[in-house]
């Protein structure tokens, strides 16, 4: 076995993994599991997960690979996108449904390139009349030069007047137009149902041999200086034209073998405000749930552990035994609770069950070994995991991942804001209800004390309660008739069916292992004098 200072661990972002040189390093560590062919399924338009959990190293794999009969092609949404579909709603007035029909348009452009460029040895493809002079119009509009990005797509949405003039000049060439077009600026919305009106028509002829997927990621990141309603306006309309588009028109396409669609990559938090009806449904139905956990018990056998597992496998020169790696360079077994246990459940537990966590975790061990020049050890033992510089590194990771969350809604005063609230826990990490319900009277008056603007998560304490578990920051303990502890993790409760799990209120709650360090509870501190202050807290 190598030393664990020698492995390559790969990168937690998986947008790194975009690189030419790092594809390869994604297909060793990657595991295929039933989301994997889930994904491919026809009726799937929306791949939900949280932060780390896997959605971009997902499509990354099928973009990098063609499985399953199918290409598939990953597209950012990046800040100038955003930017120009303001400008765009400022100059056209837009409304949702102008929106929606711009992101049609924009999809069917991307879809156009990656068909194209997926089917050109198919004798099928190359039979269509109606493809080629759509092909002829867009090559002579981005004169042979077009990027497959979402910001090239654009070009079309601002150039409406000269692309229709295009399309209409090569569809009457090759036949397929009986009359000569004119176009102007002024009718925006004209030119763009004509642009994709063709698009349809040319898509809807073809007889494909493979199916093709567009990937859309990077949704889950507002950029600063877009304001939220303009940044959710926008996503709306590219929730609708993705379900319109793969439910009302790709899936009624026949005669060809290869199947078309488009298919987001969303957080469930921003996926519940989509605007989209019947959403119980639409998740259960035509969604993947990217899900990690498991049971302490049954770890052996979760997807989880196997991908840790293949990381260190994969590297190694002959194949081990599935489980071997992982045990010889973890190999303590630390004592919680007077119950021995495998070296994998301590990782399980200051994880939120995610991938990202359990590679960050590792990662950060094998800095800190590298760093100690007196302890240069082929393995990690229980000493290196109980190092409070790691435990610091790891729970300053997860804050993080929490500051990022936070960013998608709120201004950096209000996650500053956000951290303060936890000084008034005096350092506990576990406490019951009406102990919260002190300390989140005592915030208010801070807040109240220093006329500070109320943000939108702390406007009530069950709100603030609710916004708490949501983060996973919190979770609740509930005691069995046997007096065993039930406890309840919003990651570990959701499911297709309740894709926003609540936290119940008059309980117990504890904070997260990871995150204690951060918010530095789990020792309490000498208590302060503080007077009582009766004060009635509004609940919404």
């Amino acid at each position: 076995m190598k030393k664990y200072v020698e492995l390559n661990l790969g990168f937690g972002d998986a947008e790194n993994y975009i690189k030419r040189e790092n594809k390869a390093l994604l297909n060793r560590y990657f595991i295929k599991t039933e989301e994997l062919y889930n994904i491919l399924d026809s009726s799937r338009y929306f791949l939900i997960g949280d932060k780390g959990t896997g959605k971009t190293a997902y499509s990354l794999f099928l973009s990098n690979n063609e499985f399953g009969n199918t290409s598939s092609y990953l597209n950012y949404i990046r800040e100038t996108e955003y930017v120009k579909f303001i400008q765009l709603k400022k100059e056209k007035q837009l409304t949702l449904t102008e929106y929606t029909n711009i992101w049609k348009v924009l999809i069917y452009v991307l879809l156009a390139q990656q068909i194209q460029k997926g089917e050109k040895d198919s004798t099928l493809f190359s039979s269509t009349s109606k493809f080629k002079p759509l092909k002829e119009a867009m090559d002579s509009f981005y004169k042979s030069a077009f990027s497959p990005e979402i910001i090239y797509a654009l070009n079309v949405i601002e150039e409406t007047k000269e692309v229709a003039e295009l399309l209409n000049k090569f569809f009457k060439i090759s036949g397929q137009e009986n009359l000569s077009q004119s176009f102007t600026e002024s009718k925006f919305q004209i030119n763009l149902l004509y642009i994709q009106r063709k698009f349809e028509d040319a898509l809807g002829s073809l007889k494909l041999e493979k199916s093709h997927i567009v990937f859309i990621d990077g949704i889950d990141i507002r950029p600063r200086n877009i304001e939220f309603e303009d940044y959710l306006e926008c996503v709306k309309g590219l929730a609708n034209a993705v379900w319109t588009l793969n439910n009302d028109f790709f899936s009624k396409i026949k005669g060809s073998v290869g199947r078309l669609k488009v298919m987001i990559l969303v957080r469930p938090d921003i996926f519940s405000q989509l605007g989209l009806q019947n959403l119980n449904n639409k998740v259960r139905d035509n969604g993947v749930l990217l899900d990690w956990k498991t049971t302490y018990p049954a770890y052996k056998n979760s997807s989880i552990f196997k991908m840790a597992d293949n990381i260190l496998n994969s590297q190694q020169d002959e194949h081990q035994v599935d489980g071997n790696c992982w045990n010889y360079y973890f190999p303590f077994k630390p004592r919680v609770y007077n119950k021995i246990e495998d070296s994998f459940i301590s990782f399980l537990r200051f994880s939120m069950f995610r991938p990202r966590d359990i590679v960050t975790m590792m990662k950060i061990l094998q800095e800190n070994l590298k760093q100690d020049k007196e302890r240069q050890l082929p393995v990690i033992d229980q000493l290196d995991f109980e190092n409070p510089e790691f435990k610091k590194k790891y729970s300053d990771y997860l804050l993080g991942e929490i500051k990022d969350y936070l960013a998608f809604y709120h201004s950096d005063k209000d996650y500053e804001l956000f951290l303060k609230f936890f000084e008034y826990l005096n350092g506990k990490a576990q406490f019951n209800y009406d102990e919260f319900m002190f300390c989140y009277e005592q915030f208010a008056l801070h807040i109240e004390k220093n006329n500070i603007d109320t943000p939108k998560f702390f406007e009530s304490s069950d709100s603030f309660l609710q916004f708490l578990f949501d983060l996973n920051i919190i979770c609740y303990v509930e005691e069995t008739e046997d007096y065993e502890p039930h406890i309840h993790w919003s990651y570990r409760e959701r499911t297709y069916s309740n894709i926003n799990p609540k936290v119940k209120e008059g309980v117990k709650y504890s904070i997260h292992y990871g995150l204690q360090k951060a918010f530095n509870t789990g020792k309490a501190y000498k208590k302060r004098v503080i007077k009582k202050v009766n004060r009635r807290i509004d609940k919404k």
